[in-house]
Protein backbone atom coordinates (compact mmCIF):
# COMPACT_ATOMS: atom_id res chain seq x y z
CA UNK A 1 0.00 0.00 0.00
CA UNK A 2 1.36 3.45 -1.13
CA UNK A 3 2.12 5.53 1.72
CA UNK A 4 -0.04 9.01 1.92
CA UNK A 5 0.38 11.56 4.77
CA UNK A 6 -0.24 15.17 5.63
CA UNK A 7 1.16 17.95 7.39
CA UNK A 8 -2.05 20.12 7.62
CA UNK A 9 -6.40 19.62 7.34
CA UNK A 10 -8.24 22.32 5.64
CA UNK A 11 -11.70 22.53 4.62
CA UNK A 12 -12.62 22.01 0.60
CA UNK A 13 -14.48 25.01 0.47
CA UNK A 14 -11.23 27.19 1.46
CA UNK A 15 -9.63 25.31 -1.89
CA UNK A 16 -11.81 26.84 -3.77
CA UNK A 17 -12.19 30.14 -1.98
CA UNK A 18 -8.32 29.88 -2.89
CA UNK A 19 -9.05 28.69 -6.53
CA UNK A 20 -11.82 31.76 -6.98
CA UNK A 21 -8.96 33.82 -5.96
CA UNK A 22 -6.21 32.81 -8.79
CA UNK A 23 -9.28 33.04 -11.19
CA UNK A 24 -9.78 36.19 -10.02
CA UNK A 25 -6.50 37.85 -10.75
CA UNK A 26 -5.88 35.23 -14.33
CA UNK A 27 -9.32 35.65 -16.23
CA UNK A 28 -10.94 38.60 -16.15
CA UNK A 29 -14.29 36.80 -17.94
CA UNK A 30 -14.60 35.15 -13.98
CA UNK A 31 -17.63 35.96 -11.88
CA UNK A 32 -18.64 35.26 -8.51
CA UNK A 33 -22.63 35.18 -7.31
CA UNK A 34 -23.53 34.87 -3.98
CA UNK A 35 -26.79 34.30 -2.13
CA UNK A 36 -25.92 35.85 1.28
CA UNK A 37 -23.19 33.32 2.17
CA UNK A 38 -19.98 34.85 0.99
CA UNK A 39 -17.65 33.92 4.45
CA UNK A 40 -19.24 30.78 4.22
CA UNK A 41 -17.66 30.02 0.55
CA UNK A 42 -14.48 32.07 1.43
CA UNK A 43 -15.03 34.56 -1.53
CA UNK A 44 -13.19 36.86 0.96
CA UNK A 45 -10.46 37.63 -1.42
CA UNK A 46 -12.12 37.45 -4.78
CA UNK A 47 -14.20 39.87 -3.68
CA UNK A 48 -11.81 42.44 -2.14
CA UNK A 49 -9.20 42.00 -5.36
CA UNK A 50 -12.15 42.35 -7.53
CA UNK A 51 -15.17 43.93 -6.24
CA UNK A 52 -16.88 44.65 -9.65
CA UNK A 53 -17.23 41.20 -10.59
CA UNK A 54 -19.29 40.25 -7.47
CA UNK A 55 -23.09 40.22 -7.61
CA UNK A 56 -24.98 39.61 -3.95
CA UNK A 57 -28.10 38.33 -4.87
CA UNK A 58 -29.54 37.51 -1.87
CA UNK A 59 -31.57 34.70 -0.21
CA UNK A 60 -32.95 34.40 -3.71
CA UNK A 61 -30.86 31.43 -5.19
CA UNK A 62 -33.34 30.90 -7.86
CA UNK A 63 -32.63 34.48 -8.91
CA UNK A 64 -29.10 34.03 -8.51
CA UNK A 65 -29.29 30.86 -11.34
CA UNK A 66 -31.38 33.13 -13.49
CA UNK A 67 -28.28 35.94 -13.23
CA UNK A 68 -25.45 33.40 -13.94
CA UNK A 69 -27.40 32.38 -17.02
CA UNK A 70 -27.90 35.85 -18.21
CA UNK A 71 -24.49 36.89 -17.87
CA UNK A 72 -22.95 33.79 -20.13
CA UNK A 73 -24.51 35.22 -22.52
CA UNK A 74 -22.04 38.29 -23.04
CA UNK A 75 -19.45 36.17 -22.39
CA UNK A 76 -18.54 36.28 -18.49
CA UNK A 77 -18.01 32.62 -16.78
CA UNK A 78 -20.44 32.99 -13.37
CA UNK A 79 -20.09 30.66 -10.37
CA UNK A 80 -23.00 30.37 -8.81
CA UNK A 81 -22.30 29.64 -4.85
CA UNK A 82 -24.48 28.62 -1.80
CA UNK A 83 -24.98 26.19 0.23
CA UNK A 84 -25.06 22.19 -1.80
CA UNK A 85 -28.92 22.10 -0.54
CA UNK A 86 -29.77 25.40 -1.32
CA UNK A 87 -28.10 25.81 -4.92
CA UNK A 88 -29.22 21.99 -5.89
CA UNK A 89 -32.74 21.19 -4.57
CA UNK A 90 -33.93 24.50 -4.34
CA UNK A 91 -33.36 25.81 -7.39
CA UNK A 92 -33.29 22.59 -9.08
CA UNK A 93 -36.28 23.59 -11.85
CA UNK A 94 -33.97 27.29 -12.92
CA UNK A 95 -31.09 24.66 -13.09
CA UNK A 96 -32.72 22.71 -15.38
CA UNK A 97 -34.48 25.32 -17.68
CA UNK A 98 -32.14 27.81 -17.88
CA UNK A 99 -28.63 26.46 -17.20
CA UNK A 100 -28.85 23.00 -18.47
CA UNK A 101 -31.27 22.49 -20.99
CA UNK A 102 -29.86 25.81 -23.03
CA UNK A 103 -25.95 25.01 -21.97
CA UNK A 104 -25.36 27.83 -20.49
CA UNK A 105 -21.56 27.94 -19.52
CA UNK A 106 -22.53 28.22 -15.12
CA UNK A 107 -20.38 26.68 -13.20
CA UNK A 108 -22.68 26.17 -9.91
CA UNK A 109 -20.40 25.91 -6.88
CA UNK A 110 -21.61 25.01 -3.71
CA UNK A 111 -20.04 24.27 -0.40
CA UNK A 112 -22.21 22.30 2.74
CA UNK A 113 -22.50 18.99 0.95
CA UNK A 114 -22.97 15.63 2.41
CA UNK A 115 -23.60 14.69 6.25
CA UNK A 116 -20.31 16.97 7.43
CA UNK A 117 -21.92 19.93 7.73
CA UNK A 118 -22.98 18.57 10.76
CA UNK A 119 -25.24 20.37 13.41
CA UNK A 120 -27.12 22.25 11.01
CA UNK A 121 -28.66 18.98 10.62
CA UNK A 122 -31.06 17.12 8.09
CA UNK A 123 -32.89 20.06 6.42
CA UNK A 124 -29.26 21.25 5.17
CA UNK A 125 -27.44 17.68 4.75
CA UNK A 126 -28.71 17.45 1.20
CA UNK A 127 -27.34 13.41 0.44
CA UNK A 128 -29.40 13.84 -3.14
CA UNK A 129 -27.57 16.99 -4.95
CA UNK A 130 -25.28 14.32 -7.25
CA UNK A 131 -28.38 12.29 -8.60
CA UNK A 132 -30.03 15.52 -9.00
CA UNK A 133 -26.97 16.96 -11.32
CA UNK A 134 -26.09 14.31 -12.89
CA UNK A 135 -29.09 13.16 -14.47
CA UNK A 136 -29.16 16.74 -15.88
CA UNK A 137 -28.78 16.51 -19.76
CA UNK A 138 -24.70 17.80 -20.51
CA UNK A 139 -24.32 18.50 -16.69
CA UNK A 140 -20.46 18.07 -15.77
CA UNK A 141 -20.45 16.69 -11.69
CA UNK A 142 -16.91 17.11 -9.57
CA UNK A 143 -16.92 16.53 -6.24
CA UNK A 144 -12.89 17.10 -5.23
CA UNK A 145 -11.17 15.31 -2.01
CA UNK A 146 -8.89 17.44 -0.55
CA UNK A 147 -7.93 21.71 -0.21
CA UNK A 148 -5.37 21.23 -3.30
CA UNK A 149 -7.51 19.51 -5.55
CA UNK A 150 -10.29 21.36 -4.88
CA UNK A 151 -8.51 24.63 -5.70
CA UNK A 152 -7.20 23.01 -8.98
CA UNK A 153 -10.68 21.84 -9.77
CA UNK A 154 -12.04 25.48 -9.43
CA UNK A 155 -9.81 26.55 -12.21
CA UNK A 156 -10.06 23.84 -14.40
CA UNK A 157 -13.99 24.04 -14.77
CA UNK A 158 -13.44 27.91 -15.09
CA UNK A 159 -11.08 27.00 -18.70
CA UNK A 160 -14.48 23.93 -19.37
CA UNK A 161 -17.17 24.78 -21.67
CA UNK A 162 -20.19 24.28 -20.79
CA UNK A 163 -22.58 23.75 -17.31
CA UNK A 164 -20.96 22.19 -14.36
CA UNK A 165 -21.43 21.31 -10.66
CA UNK A 166 -18.82 21.69 -8.07
CA UNK A 167 -19.34 20.02 -5.04
CA UNK A 168 -16.80 20.55 -1.88
CA UNK A 169 -17.49 20.73 2.17
CA UNK A 170 -17.37 22.53 5.16
CA UNK A 171 -14.99 20.45 7.83
CA UNK A 172 -11.33 20.15 7.40
CA UNK A 173 -9.67 16.98 5.91
CA UNK A 174 -5.94 16.05 5.84
CA UNK A 175 -4.40 17.36 2.24
CA UNK A 176 -2.51 14.97 0.46
CA UNK A 177 -2.77 15.42 -3.14
CA UNK A 178 0.31 17.48 -4.45
CA UNK A 179 -0.16 21.41 -4.29
CA UNK A 180 1.10 21.56 -8.18
CA UNK A 181 -1.37 19.20 -9.66
CA UNK A 182 -2.96 19.38 -13.58
CA UNK A 183 -6.68 18.70 -12.66
CA UNK A 184 -8.22 17.11 -15.72
CA UNK A 185 -12.17 16.52 -15.52
CA UNK A 186 -12.87 13.14 -16.56
CA UNK A 187 -10.16 11.61 -15.78
CA UNK A 188 -10.02 9.66 -12.56
CA UNK A 189 -6.96 9.33 -10.09
CA UNK A 190 -5.18 6.16 -9.23
CA UNK A 191 -4.21 6.93 -5.99
CA UNK A 192 -2.71 2.85 -4.92
CA UNK A 193 -2.66 0.09 -7.51
CA UNK A 194 -3.51 -3.27 -6.18
CA UNK A 195 -5.36 -6.83 -7.70
CA UNK A 196 -7.82 -8.19 -4.90
CA UNK A 197 -10.48 -5.23 -4.81
CA UNK A 198 -11.26 -1.94 -5.95
CA UNK A 199 -12.31 1.09 -4.11
CA UNK A 200 -14.08 3.74 -5.54
CA UNK A 201 -14.09 6.55 -3.59
CA UNK A 202 -14.88 10.63 -3.89
CA UNK A 203 -14.55 13.58 -1.97
CA UNK A 204 -14.42 13.00 1.42
CA UNK A 205 -14.23 9.36 1.25
CA UNK A 206 -11.16 9.82 -0.32
CA UNK A 207 -8.95 10.40 2.42
CA UNK A 208 -11.05 7.06 4.36
CA UNK A 209 -10.63 5.02 1.60
CA UNK A 210 -6.45 4.86 1.92
CA UNK A 211 -6.67 4.47 5.85
CA UNK A 212 -9.15 1.02 4.89
CA UNK A 213 -6.07 1.04 2.53
CA UNK A 214 -4.03 0.31 5.04
CA UNK A 215 -6.29 -1.72 7.27
CA UNK A 216 -6.48 -4.17 4.31
CA UNK A 217 -2.95 -4.39 3.55
CA UNK A 218 -2.39 -5.29 7.13
CA UNK A 219 -4.48 -8.08 6.50
CA UNK A 220 -2.39 -9.48 3.61
CA UNK A 221 -5.14 -7.56 0.36
CA UNK A 222 -3.72 -5.19 -1.79
CA UNK A 223 -6.79 -2.78 -2.96
CA UNK A 224 -6.92 -0.38 -5.91
CA UNK A 225 -8.02 2.85 -4.56
CA UNK A 226 -9.57 5.12 -7.11
CA UNK A 227 -10.56 8.82 -6.33
CA UNK A 228 -13.52 8.93 -8.79
CA UNK A 229 -13.39 13.08 -8.44
CA UNK A 230 -15.14 13.62 -11.57
CA UNK A 231 -18.65 11.65 -10.97
CA UNK A 232 -19.99 12.78 -14.58
CA UNK A 233 -18.25 12.60 -17.24
CA UNK A 234 -17.30 9.12 -15.59
CA UNK A 235 -13.66 7.74 -16.51
CA UNK A 236 -15.04 4.38 -17.59
CA UNK A 237 -12.30 3.01 -18.83
CA UNK A 238 -10.34 3.43 -15.16
CA UNK A 239 -13.49 1.76 -14.30
CA UNK A 240 -13.16 -1.36 -16.17
CA UNK A 241 -9.56 -1.64 -15.92
CA UNK A 242 -9.29 -1.70 -12.35
CA UNK A 243 -12.71 -4.52 -12.04
CA UNK A 244 -10.84 -6.86 -14.81
CA UNK A 245 -7.97 -6.90 -13.11
CA UNK A 246 -9.51 -7.53 -9.24
CA UNK A 247 -12.69 -8.81 -9.98
CA UNK A 248 -14.80 -6.88 -7.44
CA UNK A 249 -15.26 -3.31 -6.19
CA UNK A 250 -16.84 -0.94 -3.84
CA UNK A 251 -18.17 2.56 -4.15
CA UNK A 252 -17.67 5.16 -0.98
CA UNK A 253 -19.81 8.48 -1.07
CA UNK A 254 -21.09 11.27 1.27
CA UNK A 255 -23.87 10.46 -0.58
CA UNK A 256 -27.56 8.29 -0.99
CA UNK A 257 -26.67 4.47 -2.08
CA UNK A 258 -29.37 5.65 -4.69
CA UNK A 259 -28.38 7.87 -7.36
CA UNK A 260 -24.90 8.73 -6.73
CA UNK A 261 -21.44 7.09 -7.72
CA UNK A 262 -22.11 3.79 -6.68
CA UNK A 263 -24.80 3.66 -9.47
CA UNK A 264 -23.05 4.76 -12.21
CA UNK A 265 -20.10 2.47 -11.27
CA UNK A 266 -23.20 -0.52 -11.27
CA UNK A 267 -24.51 0.58 -14.50
CA UNK A 268 -20.68 0.56 -16.20
CA UNK A 269 -20.66 -2.84 -14.33
CA UNK A 270 -23.91 -4.37 -15.90
CA UNK A 271 -23.16 -3.29 -19.41
CA UNK A 272 -19.76 -3.94 -19.45
CA UNK A 273 -18.44 -6.37 -17.31
CA UNK A 274 -19.81 -7.61 -14.09
CA UNK A 275 -18.08 -7.88 -11.05
CA UNK A 276 -19.82 -7.97 -7.40
CA UNK A 277 -19.97 -3.86 -6.08
CA UNK A 278 -20.63 -3.52 -2.57
CA UNK A 279 -21.76 0.10 -1.44
CA UNK A 280 -20.72 2.50 1.25
CA UNK A 281 -22.52 5.70 1.79
CA UNK A 282 -26.09 6.83 3.00
CA UNK A 283 -28.62 3.96 2.60
CA UNK A 284 -32.34 5.71 2.67
CA UNK A 285 -32.00 7.90 5.54
CA UNK A 286 -32.11 11.60 5.93
CA UNK A 287 -29.33 13.15 8.03
CA UNK A 288 -29.34 14.83 11.98
CA UNK A 289 -27.81 16.71 13.87
CA UNK A 290 -24.54 16.17 15.04
CA UNK A 291 -20.49 16.82 14.75
CA UNK A 292 -19.33 15.14 11.34
CA UNK A 293 -17.07 12.61 12.92
CA UNK A 294 -19.68 11.22 14.90
CA UNK A 295 -22.43 11.32 11.85
CA UNK A 296 -19.92 10.04 9.80
CA UNK A 297 -19.84 6.67 12.29
CA UNK A 298 -22.83 6.69 12.52
CA UNK A 299 -23.79 6.08 8.89
CA UNK A 300 -20.89 4.04 8.18
CA UNK A 301 -18.99 6.53 6.15
CA UNK A 302 -15.31 5.71 6.96
CA UNK A 303 -12.21 3.31 6.62
CA UNK A 304 -14.42 0.68 9.03
CA UNK A 305 -16.93 0.34 6.50
CA UNK A 306 -15.02 0.74 3.69
CA UNK A 307 -12.71 -2.62 5.08
CA UNK A 308 -16.00 -4.49 5.78
CA UNK A 309 -17.14 -3.56 2.63
CA UNK A 310 -14.10 -5.09 1.29
CA UNK A 311 -14.03 -8.13 2.69
CA UNK A 312 -17.48 -9.18 1.69
CA UNK A 313 -16.76 -8.16 -1.95
CA UNK A 314 -13.88 -9.93 -1.81
CA UNK A 315 -15.82 -13.07 -0.68
CA UNK A 316 -18.61 -12.88 -2.92
CA UNK A 317 -15.88 -12.52 -5.97
CA UNK A 318 -14.58 -16.02 -4.23
CA UNK A 319 -18.17 -17.71 -3.63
Amino acid sequence: MKKYTFTEKKDTRSGFGAGMQVLGQTNPNVVALCADLIGSLKLDAFIKENPERFFQTGIAEANMVGIAAGLTIGGKIPFATTFANFGTGRVYDQIRQSVAYSNKNVKIACSHAGLTLGEDGATHQILEDIGLMKMLPGMTVINPCDFNQTKAATIAVAEYEGPVYLRFGRPVVPVFTPADQKFEIGKAWMVNEGTDVSIFATGHLVWEAIQAGEILAEKGINAEIINIHTIKPLDVEAVLASVKKTGCAVSAEEHQVNGGLGDSIAQVLVQHHYVPLEYVGVNDSFGESGTPAQLMEKYGLNATSIVEKALKAIERKNA
